[in-house]
């Protein structure tokens, strides 16, 4: 046995953990063992010398799910023959599981998808693909500069990142990745693997045979797949390319600033959180994936509004729509299982009655939309299958094949002979263990069973004296002694061998069943793709029910009106105050740059961020929470707003707020949406002033796009009164009885006060302190120098006052006059 344990750890990879099954237990031997105890948290122990540790196999997921999110890789050694007396049990490596590539659906969560992913530098091109080993998705993308790609990394969030060896120094770094072959991810190698695997002559029908980075690193993940895991990939759907230019960017600090998928007060207080009504796990991935990849494409976003708004024109449609959907279950991942050959009889059971629900879904859709839509005729027709696994398969099927009553009764006749033989043996015995009990005396006779003796009479030691001279003794137990009659052995025969062949004969109708099932393999992810677009639709036609969204209207222009906009995830999760509605104008000739002043606790990230939010829903499809919204397409949004110290990368606060800073000037464009909130606050004073007036000069002068800058430096004021398209804006708030009151009302006009010493008070600073810092205050504005105080406002464009300046010797730079 370790003979053959050592063979097959050899032909593994060095830092892959073989579970070797042994009976009820997989046992781990040698590094191994060494390895995993302490993950595991069990016994260390030793058999022969050589360390050895073990976990029950009826308990093994929850262990593998230990290792794996450990980093580490398990390969699962079966056994495929059943236990003989005197003879070696045959065993082989079933898979090889990762943690890009589980194949046990209760190890993920069914709202995201697990993702392996690869990167790849060819010449100045950086490759990324990604797989989903469980739906079969898989895409592509190359990007030009390490920015985009790393964003698009922390987009995806792979489990498992496959880096070429020979590109480590430049990778090395990136997060949850594995160093694989080099060769495998070289372009001419990869190519050859893709066009040998989807049987095709060339990737130009993928659009990706100019894509040699990309088309590479989707060679080595499928290379990885076949050769090292040894996993089935046939369902896996040809590459589609995922092209930047046809989305939004919002880089990973942006996507982190917005909580648009992830927040560190929980999913409910994500955009995500808010919109995700739908009732299939595959709506829900789909929703996250929109999320993420917001749109630039008009045409696509405007038929994902229309189907939104007939939702909502008829709303018995979508309440019959959304009762349909929860009936609907994982049909992508279930396929893919069934497809690899790991799928059970409950994964067929639970497809069949997902599929029962199609034809009303596409009938009620239709009702709606075009039946020529491609959405409605990318529902297929699955009654015959469904009609077969509903004749076929059992009401109640185990999980475990081997455990029998998977298929009806019914259903074959050669199956229904053989349980009889079966059922009627076992009703033998039971009369059996009665007629003995009373031909003996001995009223506590049993007839038992077990694998090592199969069918035996069982007699208590204080019933010995009554055993019958037929009965042969088989085994002494401390209490009792264990006997085998003639009749009871040839009975034990037919209903062993009954039932051995009733199984055998159970796993090929079932294989048969299974294999039927990936027949309709590409109409069956087409289908789901389709449901889960729907789920989507009403999941936010829903919510835009529930929460009076309106539908923007999406143009290509640069205009961004808002009436009475919310913030859409402040909205639904308020629960002891009303949210306060505001306007924007974001005008490109007037406004387009925003100068946002007022007390902190007023509500200006709030405000800035709602309309990032907005924009996202906008170009998601989604309906969006406002009175009226018209909105110009965006191509990237950034948010920069309070950052912290990147203590792994040695960068201070200040640091990281100019990095972030630095991205958005190297790469907004006159058609981006900028969030700024409190640029240069990390630095003494009148430095970050500095900093803050050139960047928004920079961000109107050169880039022109739209911009939102929250700012506490009063002095920025000044710049509606320079420059043509900067306007002014405050957070309204009411001063009584020496405090004040915040009314969360974006108005005209700047700020005439920071209020920070009121603040201060409501959060609890000891009234000594408050009082002190009060004196500090009037001494500091009693002798300070300050610009004459003079009318601001968005339309304050002119005439430029004259400002009291420093002298050329003051410590304070002239940052008023002109340049």
């Amino acid at each position: 046995m370790m003979a053959q344990y050592l063979a097959m750890r050899k032909s593994l990879p060095a830092d892959i953990i073989l579970f070797y099954r042994l009976g009820d237990f997989y046992e781990m031997f040698y590094e191994d063992a060494k390895t995993a105890a302490p993950i595991l948290n069990v016994a260390l122990t030793k058999r022969g010398g050589y360390p050895m540790c073990g976990v029950p196999y009826h308990a093994a997921q929850g262990y593998i799910a230990r290792l794996l999110k450990a980093g580490k890789r398990v390969a699962i050694a079966e056994q495929t023959s059943e236990p003989k007396p005197g003879k070696l049990v045959e065993r082989e490596i079933a898979r090889i599981l990762t943690a890009g590539s589980i194949d046990d659906l209760t190890l993920l969560d069914d709202q995201r998808p697990n993702y392996l992913a690869a990167v790849f530098r060819h010449g100045k091109k950086l490759g990324l693909a990604c797989v989903d080993h469980t739906t079969g998705e898989f895409t592509i993308a190359e990007f030009a500069d390490d920015g985009q790609l790393t964003d698009e990394i922390a987009r995806l969030s792979p489990s498992e990142l496959l880096i070429p060896d020979h590109q480590t120094d430049e990778f090395g770094a990136l997060v949850n990745c594995m160093v694989y072959d080099g060769y495998s991810f070289l372009p001419e190698h990869a190519t050859q693997l893709l066009k040998d695997h989807f049987n095709v002559h060339s990737l130009d029908g993928f659009g990706c045979s100019e894509l040699h980075a990309a088309s590479g690193c989707a060679g080595a993940i499928l290379h990885y797949l076949l050769h090292q895991l040894r996993r089935p990939c046939g369902h896996l759907r040809p590459p589609r390319v995922r092209e930047s230019e046809s989305h939004v960017l919002i880089d990973a600090s942006s996507q982190r600033n917005l909580d648009l998928v992830d927040s560190r007060s929980g999913k409910a207080h994500t955009l995500l959180g808010v919109l995700d009504r739908t009732a299939t796990p595959m709506g829900a991935r789909l929703l996250r994936d929109w999320i993420l990849h917001p749109l630039r494409d008009l045409s696509t976003l405007t038929a994902r509004q229309d189907i939104i708004a007939a939702f909502l024109a008829e709303p018995f449609l979508l309440s019959k729509c959304r009762d349909s959907l929860k009936g609907i279950r994982d049909i992508e991942r279930t396929t893919s299982r069934l497809s690899q050959g790991s799928g059970n009889a409950r994964d067929l059971q639970s497809l069949g009655i997902s599929l029962t629900h199609i034809p009303e879904l596409k009938d009620d859709l239709s009702s709606l939309i075009s039946e020529d839509s491609a959405l409605v005729n990318a529902l297929h027709d699955f009654t015959d299958l469904t009609d077969l696994l509903a004749a076929a398969l059992a009401d109640e099927p185990p999980a475990n094949l081997r455990d029998g009553g998977i298929i009806r009764d019914g259903w074959s006749q050669e199956l229904d002979e053989l349980r009889s033989a079966a059922r009627g043996g076992k009703d033998w015995i039971a009369r059996l263990q009665e007629d003995e009990r009373q031909r003996t005396g001995i009223d506590s006779l049993k007839i038992k069973f077990n694998n090592v003796f199969g069918y035996f009479i069982e007699v208590t030691t204080s019933n010995l004296s009554k055993v019958p001279d037929d009965y042969t003794r088989k085994q002494t137990m401390a209490n009792a002694e264990r006997y085998i009659t003639p009749g009871l052995k040839e009975m034990e025969n037919k209903v062993l061998g009954s039932e051995e062949r009733s199984k055998q004969l159970e796993n090929e109708l079932f294989l048969q069943l299974r294999s039927q099932v990936v027949t309709h393999l590409s109409r069956l992810q087409e289908t789901a793709a389709a449901v889960a677009e729907i789920d989507v639709l009403c999941a936010l036609a829903e919510t835009a029910q529930l929460h009076r969204h309106c539908r923007p209207n999406l143009h290509e222009g640069k205009d961004f009106f808002i009436k009475d906009g919310r913030h859409p995830v402040l909205e639904q999760t308020l629960t002891d105050t009303k949210f306060v509605p505001n306007d924007t104008e974001l005008d490109p000739e007037d406004a387009r740059l925003q100068i946002l002043t007022g007390p902190n606790m007023a509500g200006k990230s709030t405000y800035i961020r709602q309309i990032a939010l907005i924009a996202v829903m906008a170009q998601i499809g989604a309906f969006v929470p406002a009175e009226e919204a018209t909105i110009g397409l965006v191509d990237r949004i950034f948010c920069r707003v309070g950052a912290s110290d990147d203590l792994s990368r040695g960068q201070s606060t200040f640091m990281v707020e100019m990095s972030e800073t630095a991205l958005i000037l190297n790469h907004a464009t006159d058609r981006s949406l900028v969030i700024l909130d409190e640029i240069g606050r990390g630095t003494a004073t009148f430095d970050g002033l500095s900093i803050a007036w050139s960047v928004a000069e920079h961000l109107h002068d050169v880039i022109g796009c739209r911009t939102l800058f929250a700012t506490h430096y009063h002095e920025l004021t000044d710049l509606a009164n320079t420059k043509v398209a900067v306007a002014n804006y405050n957070v309204a708030v009411r001063e009584w009885n020496d405090e004040i009151i915040f009314l969360h009302k974006i108005l005209p006009g700047a700020a005439d006060k920071s209020y920070g010493i009121q603040v201060a008070r409501l959060a609890g600073l000891p009234k000594p302190v408050v009082e002190r810092a009060k004196a500090i205050l009037s001494h500091l504005e009693l002798h300070s120098v300050k610009p004459e105080a003079k009318t601001r406002g968005p339309k304050a464009k002119d005439t430029v006052q004259d400002h009291q300046l420093p002298k050329a010797n003051s410590p304070q730079m002239d940052l008023f006059a002109d340049f």
